[in-house]
């Protein structure tokens, strides 16, 4: 895409980054082995080959745009906001930055971690050029946003991940930066303060027309607050256009399960990958997925769900560990916005057999809480301490379709959409004149969504 060069706020061309990695093939296993090949070959290097992470990445940014940067992991987005940012040299290419660069990469990147949150403010706007004076003019509305009043004069070491974003962000959006460039560090922070990030952001570009990089794997705040992006695969740019077309041919891209009859989906020939998301980031060769079967409220393999009914997963795996190993899934919409997630070891596990290697994991849902619509079902194998290290994932093991249905015995069919969010909802309705109650919803006939609970029977006995 082309811009009139007197509105560029960064112009690339033909960027391309290169790391040298040491091959792992004659890599000593043990200390021993290690002297015994330097005493025999002690001026034989390693042999290294290059990575490529990104290869002849061209494209402009004008002034008061905001570019969404979108991409798996591995795809080079990472290494692309850090050239820049400056942290990195390019190997080959060109990048021009037209005005002042402000950087949010990693939690705590050009904080020092002796000096107190108070100096380090001064010492990021001293980075940015940014005389004493105007620093002292920003300095109560970053402390303001930052939330982190008390412990302003704490050193930053002491933050937790959580406050450092905080002041981290308030910093790089409030000393006028030319250019602010924020990666998926935001994920850090509560919903609360996203929200408010994702507000400024949309407000540094639209009220004072700067321009803004923005790095995610949440496809919602993408659309929301990017007019325009870009999608990396392989270190290559391979789209750029208008965010909602960059959003669809990411998630055309995910890893799908392949049919192999009406609710049973095969996964052992899908590439296994990490899956944005979650906190892990190692992905190994094992293959324990095999195969998954959606079944209904009846016990037949389908597609389509009726709200409020009951589903059963069952997941064909092999050589998975009960001990140490867990199972997760995860429901998303088509936008990639997990509405709901479980892991095998949430609640405690009975084991009956502690060395058994099972061949099936079953997975029930008493009932769908969701309203009607497309939705996707994520499956995933992770160990280590809190299921950090994915062992295998497929992002889009199975489409599940939610269909409306006259769920109360109103006559009414609730239908997907604004209105009426994505998560279904069984109120119980007063209506009252002088504490009286006049008018109340039916339960006596429950949904098969939400039954009547106990509680709730014994407030009808006790009106009667």
């Amino acid at each position: 895409m082309s811009i009139d060069r007197a509105s560029l706020a960064i112009s690339v061309r033909e960027l391309s980054k290169r790391y040298r990695i040491a091959s792992s093939d004659d890599r000593p296993n043990s200390l021993p082995e290690l002297l015994h090949r330097k005493l025999r070959h002690p001026l034989r290097a390693r042999r290294k080959q290059e990575f490529a992470a990104l290869t002849d990445v061209s494209f402009d940014l004008a002034v008061g745009e905001t570019l969404g940067v979108i991409g798996r992991n591995g795809a080079g987005k990472s290494t692309l906001l850090k050239i820049l940012s400056r942290v990195t040299e390019p190997s080959t290419g060109t990048v021009d930055l037209y005005g002042k660069v402000g950087s949010l990469l990693e939690v705590g990147t050009g904080f020092h971690p002796e000096l107190t949150g108070r100096e380090n403010v001064y010492l990021n706007g001293a980075i940015l050029g940014m005389s004493k004076r105007a620093i002292r003019e920003q300095f109560d509305s970053i402390v303001e946003f930052a939330d982190i009043g008390p412990f302003l004069d704490t050193p930053v070491k002491r933050y937790s991940s959580g406050m450092y974003v905080r002041l981290a962000f308030a910093v790089a959006a409030h000393l006028n930066p030319d250019i602010l460039i924020v990666d998926e560090v935001l994920a850090v922070g509560d919903m609360q303060f996203q929200k408010k990030c994702l507000g400024k952001m949309g407000e540094v570009t639209s009220q004072q027309g700067r321009s803004v990089m923005f790095v995610s794997h949440n496809m919602v705040a993408v659309e929301s607050i990017c007019s325009r992006c870009i999608l990396l695969e392989s270190g290559r740019i391979v789209f750029d256009g208008d965010t909602r077309s960059a959003i669809r041919r990411y998630l055309a891209g995910s890893t799908v399960g392949v049919q192999e009859a009406v609710g049973v989906y095969d996964l052992a020939g899908v590439a296994p990958e990490a899956t944005p998301g979650y906190v892990g980031n190692s992905v190994r060769s094992a293959r324990i997925l095999r195969r998954l079967t959606v079944q209904g409220a009846e016990g037949i393999a389908t597609n389509s769900i009726v709200m409020g009914e009951g589903m059963r997963l069952t997941i064909d795996v092999q050589d998975l560990s009960v001990v140490s190993q867990m199972v997760s899934v995860r429901i998303k919409t088509e936008d990639d916005l997990v509405v709901a997630g479980v892991h095998s070891q949430l609640r405690p596990l009975n084991v009956l057999v502690p060395n058994g290697r099972p061949d099936e994991v079953v997975l029930e849902f008493p009932s769908i809480p969701l309203m009607p619509g497309r939705y996707w079902i994520e499956v995933a194998v992770s160990e280590g301490q809190k299921g950090k290290v994915i062992v295998e994932a497929v992002d889009r093991a199975a489409p599940l379709d939610v269909v409306p249905s006259n769920l109360f015995g109103s006559g009414w069919q609730v239908q997907r959409g604004a209105r009426f969010g994505l998560v279904l909802v069984d109120p119980r309705w007063e209506l009252r004149s002088a504490g009286k109650v006049i008018a109340e919803s039916e339960h006596d006939v429950a949904s098969p969504a939400l039954p009547v609970t106990a509680i709730g029977k014994q407030r009808r006995a006790l009106r009667k």
